[in-house]
């Protein structure tokens, strides 16, 4: 079985969220996102390494807050960094020499499925670099400093980027070792995969995996989560998920 470290980029400034919580650390149906993404992962058989990134800002609230779900899922902690490609250049540093490949997932993306997550990381096993996307349905419109349509964008072929991305190991370190030769923008790793010369491959992936960046975004992933299929419990999480101490709801 292929080993895989995922690594769960929390270190935002979640400006979008306008919120005096940031949007990893928001209660979603009772627990922190950031949680609810994590318990995705530290119970898999081929995941041998979970690793979150914080804002230095925000290491020692999350550790007084966390300090219990992170002894007990045994999930390492780095800092992240200005731009979100050296938090994960961080996170790269950090990797257990048995992960032969690694997963990317936005710490804010609660609501990815087991089935997703099987597939994407099969994918990955077969050609080395794979990543969830959905095919863009709306009609997408260029639009002015002004709020003016300039232009209409055909969306035959465009596809609506997901995480996780997942690549074989030495494919993304030596992307993110060459990532100061790239003289475009880079938004998302497989980009910068891409500008190695390699192919990523798209899985299909779903709606329902969406990505919290407004308030909004909560009730959408409360929605979701309630009609998503349960997963079998592989192991322990924590034990008293509702208590304040474990990253649920705040004590009144």
């Amino acid at each position: 079985m292929a080993k895989f470290a995922v690594i769960l980029p929390a270190a935002g400034k979640s400006s979008r969220f306008r919120d005096k919580e940031k949007k990893p650390f928001a209660i979603l149906d009772g627990r922190a996102v950031w949680l609810r993404s994590a318990e995705l992962f530290v119970t898999r058989e081929d995941v041998c390494q979970t690793i979150l990134v914080v804002n230095p800002d925000d290491m020692e609230l999350f550790r007084r807050r966390f300090t219990a779900n992170i002894a007990f899922m045994d999930i390492k902690i780095v800092e992240g960094g200005a731009e979100r490609f050296e938090s994960v250049a961080n996170a790269l540093a950090v990797l257990k020499p048995e992960a032969e490949y690694i997963a990317i997932h936005d710490a804010v993306r609660p609501c990815l499925t087991e089935e997703l997550t099987n597939t994407v990381f099969a994918k990955a096993e077969q050609t080395g670099a794979a990543m969830l996307a959905v095919p863009v349905a709306d009609t997408l419109k260029q639009v002015n400093a002004q709020q003016q349509i300039t232009g209409t964008v055909p969306r035959q072929g465009l596809w609506g980027a997901q995480t996780p991305q997942v690549f074989k190991r030495e494919i993304l370190v030596e992307a993110y070792a060459r990532r100061g030769q790239f003289s475009q923008e880079i938004t998302d790793d497989a980009q910068l995969v891409e500008a190695l010369g390699l192919k990523v491959h798209v899985v299909e992936g779903a709606s329902t995996n969406l990505k919290i960046t407004t308030k909004n975004d909560l009730i959408l992933a409360e929605a979701v989560l309630k009609v998503l299929p349960k997963p079998k419990p592989k192991g322990p999480i924590h034990p008293f998920a509702e208590d304040d101490m474990w990253g649920g709801r705040p004590k009144k």
